[in-house]
């Protein structure tokens, strides 16, 4: 069921995701050669923690797998398009690219109870996503890094009440498309707000005018993920990890948003 989203909720989902954002920062920051994915991960639920949230990813199960997710973020490199599991021996190289997915539930139950303001309030999602490069990268990786954010920025630009999933997804496909990438065709955005994932699915392609209808209040996660190869991806082994099937580079970025009067507001920057 797609839900609208009152002004409450869409505050708590503005504080949750500039916060949200804020930790990325820190997190892209720390992202460098000889540090592990582990690290990050360490460091980014000690600020999820601290901020007064829960990590959203840790202990998420879908029905597809046996295990729940192990860890706060998923940290995918080079090949992998998204849910890669934070390792202590999986270290950061020079000329690696990184995806770093992040997503929380705030405020946690913690501080609800002790903020009076916020008792009757349920903990509200948000979820973001950037691509990075570590040291030097090539020309190439450097090129489908910034191609993927410019869909992301274009996807967002077509958003306002009326429109429709296809337009983001038209839009999306639009500039990758121009750029050769490979688009992930298996993989989608989402609605978000009391629920890590909500409908309506937001796939990056699509027709102009199809799909699902946007309406004021409307909470939505766009993450464009796109590859320098083929289409078609693969699950490892761990049940989560999910990489390109040629082994190209991949690259994903992903911002929570609110449909507005005008059009859409990011809540996660």
């Amino acid at each position: 069921m797609i839900t609208i989203k009152t002004t409450e909720e869409i505050a708590i989902l503005r504080e949750g995701g500039r916060r949200l954002a804020e930790i990325l920062q820190k997190l892209v920051e720390a992202s460098c050669p000889g540090v592990s994915d582990f690290e990050l991960d360490v460091l980014a639920e000690e600020l999820i923690l601290a901020c007064g949230g829960k990590p959203a990813f840790k202990g998420y199960r879908i029905k597809e797998t046996r295990v729940a997710f192990p860890a706060s973020i998923c940290v995918s490199i080079n090949d992998e398009v998204v849910h890669g599991i934070p390792r202590k021996n999986r270290i950061l190289k020079d000329g690696d690219i990184v995806g770093i997915d992040i997503g929380m539930q705030w405020p946690n139950q913690e501080l609800r109870t002790k903020n009076l303001e916020l008792r009757n309030i349920r903990g509200m999602y948000t979820d973001m996503a950037v691509t990075i490069g570590v040291g030097k990268i090539s020309a190439e990786a450097e090129r489908l890094i910034q191609t993927t954010r410019s869909a992301l920025d274009v996807g967002i630009r077509t958003v306002r009440p009326g429109a429709h999933v296809g337009d983001i997804g038209c839009a999306v496909e639009e500039v990758l498309k121009r750029e050769k990438l490979g688009i992930i065709r298996d993989l989608a955005g989402h609605g978000v707000g009391h629920d890590l994932h909500e409908e309506p699915l937001i796939p990056n392609y699509g027709m102009r005018g199809a799909g699902v209808e946007l309406k004021e209040g409307m909470v939505i996660a766009i993450e464009p993920m796109a590859t320098l190869g083929g289409w078609r991806i693969k699950l490892d082994r761990d049940e989560w990890t999910i990489r390109t099937a040629d082994r190209s580079l991949a690259a994903h970025f992903e911002h929570t948003l609110v449909v507005t009067k005008s059009g859409a507001e990011i809540l996660t920057k």
